[in-house]
Parts: C-alpha cells; sequence; structure tokens
C-alpha cells in the first residue's frame, strides 16, 4: 500500500462526512487493512439490511391468507396422522383481504412478482447508473426509498387497507429502489479488492443475504404478535438507520482517503478506481514497468449495456442464475408458507416458529457461500464448482419433500443442507462470477463494466426470483409435491446453461496440466 499526493485525494464533495469530521480515519496511520474492514463491514451491513426488508412478505404469508386454526389443526393432524389432506387450513377462518380466500395465494404470487419484476428491471438501469455517479449517494438512496416503502406496507394495517392495487404500487416501487443496492455494494467492494482469494472474501462477505434473511425472519416474527403491519415497519426503521452509517462514512475507492492498492492487486483489480490513482493527465504506467504509454480515454467510460452482454460467459451465467435465483426465492419467499402449512411430526407449527424454523435453510446459505467460494479458489473453476452444488442440491430437495416431516431434528438437518446446497452457485455467482465478469474487460481497455456486468446477471436473475415465487403462488394450490418438481426442473435447467462455462474450464485446467497434478 502506497500514499498518494494530496493532489490525488478525492474531491471533498467526493468524501464521506465522516471523514471530514474525523480526518484521523483518513491519516497515514491508518491502514489499508482498516478500511477494507470497514468497507467489508459497512457493505454487509447494507445489503443484509436490504435482504432483512424483503423477509417480511414471507413472514406473514400464513396470516394474510386463511390461516389455520390452532386447536383445529392440532386435533385434524393427531386424527389424520399428518397426511398432506390434514395440512389444509380450516375454511371460514378470514385472514386479511385481498389475501384471505382460495385465491389468497395466487395474490400473494403476484405481490412478489410485482416487486421483484421491478427489481428485476430497476437492476439493468441501476448497475449502468452506478457505474457513472457517485456509489455512497446512489446506494443511500436506494436503502431510504426501500425503507419508506417497506414501511407503507405495513402500515397497511394500521390504516384498513384492502386495495390489491395499493400493495402491488408499493411493491412495484420497493423493488425500484431495492434494486440499487447490489451493483453498488459489489462495485464498492471491487473498488477495494483484487482477484486474489476473491472467491473465500466474496463468500464470506456475501453470507450478508442470509444472515439478512435470518435478521428479517427473527424481527418480524417477534413482533408479529402485535399485528402483521410491525413486521414491516421495523425492518423499514432498520434499514434507514443503517442507510445513515453508509451515508456518513462508507469510503467508495481507496484514493479516496489518499490510498491505492499494491501493484499485483491493482493489475486485477474490479474498476478504473484502482487504475485512476495511478493517471497523470491521461497518462500511467505501464504493468510491466517498460514505459509509459497513453490510456484510452474509453476506459474511463462506463462499458456499453450490449457490449457487457458480449463478455465471454456473461449470458451463460446470467441465464443460469434466471434458474438457480428461481429457486433460491421460491424458498425465500414461501418457505415459512410451507412450513406453517406442512405438518412435522404430525403437529403444525406456528407463525412464529415457522418463520425461525426457515432461518436454518438461510444458516445453511452462509455456509455454502463460503464453500462454494472456497472450493473454486482451490480448483480456479467457479463454473465446475457451482455445477457440483446445482446437482447435488437435486437428491437433497427431494429428501427434504419425502422426509422432512418425519421430525424436528430430520427436517433441521435437511433443510440445512438444501440451503446449503441451494444457495451455494447462487451466491458464487452474483458474487466472484460477476466480479471476474466484470474484470475481463480491462484487457480490452475498459475496466468500468463491474457495475454493469453485476447488474445484467443479478438482474436476469432477478427475472427468475420473480417467476419462482409467482408459479409456487398458483402451483401450491394444486399440492407442493408440484412445487418441488418445478424447482428440480429448474435446477436442470441451470446446470445445463452451465455446460459450455465448464468444458472450458475443464479444457484450461487440462492444457495447462493442473488437473493432471491434482489426479
Amino acid at each position: 500500500m502506497q500514499q498518494l499526493s494530496s493532489q490525488a485525494l478525492a474531491p471533498p464533495r467526493q468524501l464521506p462526512p465522516g471523514v471530514r469530521w474525523f480526518p484521523s480515519l483518513a491519516s497515514p496511520e491508518r491502514s489499508l487493512k482498516f478500511h477494507k474492514f470497514l468497507v467489508l463491514l459497512l457493505t454487509f451491513a447494507a445489503y443484509a439490511s436490504f435482504h432483512a426488508s424483503r423477509k417480511p412478505p414471507s413472514i406473514v404469508k400464513s396470516i394474510l391468507t386463511s390461516p389455520i386454526n390452532e386447536s383445529l389443526a392440532a386435533n385434524t393432524s393427531s386424527d389424520q396422522g399428518g397426511s398432506e389432506s390434514s395440512q389444509t387450513p380450516s375454511q371460514g377462518v378470514k385472514g386479511w383481504p385481498p389475501f384471505d380466500g382460495p385465491r389468497g395465494p395466487h395474490h400473494l404470487g403476484e405481490l412478489d412478482l410485482s416487486f421483484l419484476l421491478a427489481y428485476a428491471i430497476g437492476m439493468y438501469f441501476s448497475g449502468h447508473v452506478a457505474d457513472s455517479i457517485d456509489l455512497r449517494i446512489f446506494l443511500t438512496v436506494g436503502m431510504v426509498g426501500s425503507g419508506i416503502f417497506v414501511i407503507l406496507f405495513g402500515l397497511g394495517y394500521f390504516l384498513d387497507l384492502h386495495s390489491l392495487g395499493a400493495f402491488v404500487f408499493i411493491q412495484v416501487f420497493c423493488g425500484l429502489f431495492q434494486s440499487i443496492g447490489w451493483p453498488c455494494v459489489v462495485a464498492v467492494v471491487g473498488n477495494w479488492f483484487g482477484k486474489a482469494k476473491r472467491g473465500l472474501i466474496m463468500g464470506v462477505w456475501n453470507s450478508h443475504t442470509s444472515v439478512g434473511n435470518i435478521l428479517g425472519s427473527l424481527v418480524a416474527s417477534a413482533v408479529l404478535l402485535f399485528g402483521w403491519g410491525w413486521s414491516f415497519v421495523v425492518p423499514g426503521i432498520l434499514i434507514i438507520l443503517v442507510a445513515t452509517f453508509i451515508y456518513i462514512f462508507l469510503v467508495v475507492r481507496p484514493e479516496n482517503v489518499g490510498m491505492e492498492l499494491s501493484e499485483e492487486e491493482s493489475t486485477a483489480a474490479t474498476t478504473a478506481a484502482e487504475g485512476i490513482a495511478l493517471v497523470d493527465s491521461g497518462e500511467a504506467e505501464s504493468v510491466d514497468g517498460e514505459g509509459v504509454e497513453t490510456e484510452d480515454e474509453g476506459a474511463l467510460v462506463p462499458i456499453g449495456f450490449l457490449d457487457a452482454w458480449r463478455l465471454p460467459h456473461v449470458a451463460s451465467y446470467a441465464f443460469c442464475l434466471f434458474f438457480s435465483k428461481l429457486v433460491a426465492y421460491t424458498f425465500l419467499y414461501w418457505l415459512p408458507f410451507y412450513i406453517r402449512h406442512t405438518a412435522v411430526a404430525g403437529v403444525h407449527l406456528s407463525h412464529k416458529t415457522a418463520g425461525i424454523l426457515s432461518t436454518v435453510f438461510d444458516i445453511g446459505g452462509v455456509v455454502g457461500g463460503v464453500m462454494a467460494g472456497f472450493v473454486s479458489d482451490i480448483i480456479e473453476a467457479r463454473g465446475v464448482t457451482a455445477l457440483m452444488f446445482l446437482i447435488l442440491s437435486i437428491p437433497m430437495l427431494i429428501l427434504y419433500r419425502l422426509y422432512g416431516s418425519v421430525s424436528m431434528l430430520t427436517n433441521i438437518a435437511l433443510m440445512f443442507m438444501s440451503g446449503l446446497l441451494v444457495n451455494g452457485p447462487y451466491a458464487l455467482i452474483t458474487t466472484a462470477v460477476a466480479a471476474d465478469l466484470g474484470t475481463q474487460s480491462l484487457e480490452k481497455g475498459n475496466s468500468r463494466a463491474l457495475a454493469t456486468v453485476t447488474a445484467i446477471i443479478d438482474g436476469t436473475g432477478s427475472v427468475g426470483a420473480a417467476l419462482g415465487p409467482l408459479l409456487a403462488g398458483y402451483i401450491s394450490t394444486r399440492g407442493w409435491n408440484s412445487v418441488f418438481f418445478m424447482l428440480i426442473v429448474s435446477i436442470l435447467f441451470a446446470g445445463f446453461l452451465l455446460f459450455p462455462v465448464v468444458k472450458n474450464e475443464i479444457r484450461g485446467k487440462w492444457d495447462e496440466g493442473k488437473w493432471i497434478r491434482f489426479a
């Protein structure tokens, strides 16, 4: 790490207020490791709060529809041995119009679709914008906007709101603001970290998704007793509070505080930020040190949307994530509902217990994301790693459906392994893979591609995320076996789309002789 001259410091308007209020944060005594840790902590908290604010809809689903009468469910389960027929909610118990009644699950699926489709569409635009403006400001706007609309959804309870159109309107704008988060946090982390150990670092960092889901489930379940509106209001306030810290303390690039990455990290860095510090009047020292070359002005211009699609393997991973995220988000939005309506050891669980139990899937996701990143670093093959996880997840989902209701211990074990295998490739593709693909444009003279490529991959995946919960809402009325069949078919398509990537990776490793040495 080297300190830059005062001329290399970012203009005051680009410095976060916290750095101006506490100049010691930018002092030479502060190491690069300190700032990297701070960036990881802040972006982790930011995206965890995003996911925490997405979790309430899944927690309140069984309340909004016609909920199971506790005593009736217990008696029915004991009389009929917990069969599928005994798991049907008793009729005549009112939920929350317009989500009660036979079409309740359909309306909930449509609500999920409105959020996730807006999220997917917004992702394509927000990624390109994120490559062009101050990431700290843009991320703060996304968090505050998300918090406001999450709170507005919860206010529907207190205002006795029963308009499906109003709830859809709120979800659409919430999805648009939420789409700002992911391209921003990935781009900021990419500014501070090179490619070395990226899979492991981003695998650990990406646990914010599962941590946010867990936190959101626990918070929403804990306040559910006071009314389902609080399950939205509290997470909405939480994300606004975290946004305050992001605005005050997040440093977007090393040079903003007079630092630059090492030469090794700088050559593999994820955006133009690492190269800008070496540029003086449009000139930069070449990597091999043999002279000075003029940097193409286009290198500092964000890559075009269609050009980003044409980068090698971007389309393959994007459509793979379409199906992978379809599976992950079906669990995200419907798992508490499924647990609530499926007897475990012949007993129906309460709303609160079902919500808390669903966090086991996300705990498995934390482990899966770290494992996928670690394995992909060791074998240096992201595609092969993702494919292995996808293949193993198929028998695990079958086991969970068949034997998850046998006992609580069996349910927890199989749910944990399902979360590990389902979320592993999803986490790997949205982090390390996106960063790898976004930096390959460095070889072609344009390093402003990370947020755009990230948005393309996650945006395409989010279309699948929108489709999955919608289909689950309709298919679940025909039985949960049909839902699990849909999930397994989706995983098969995801794996099939990775074949060209895997073939290329295996050929490359074989030509280099690396996998011969492994054997």
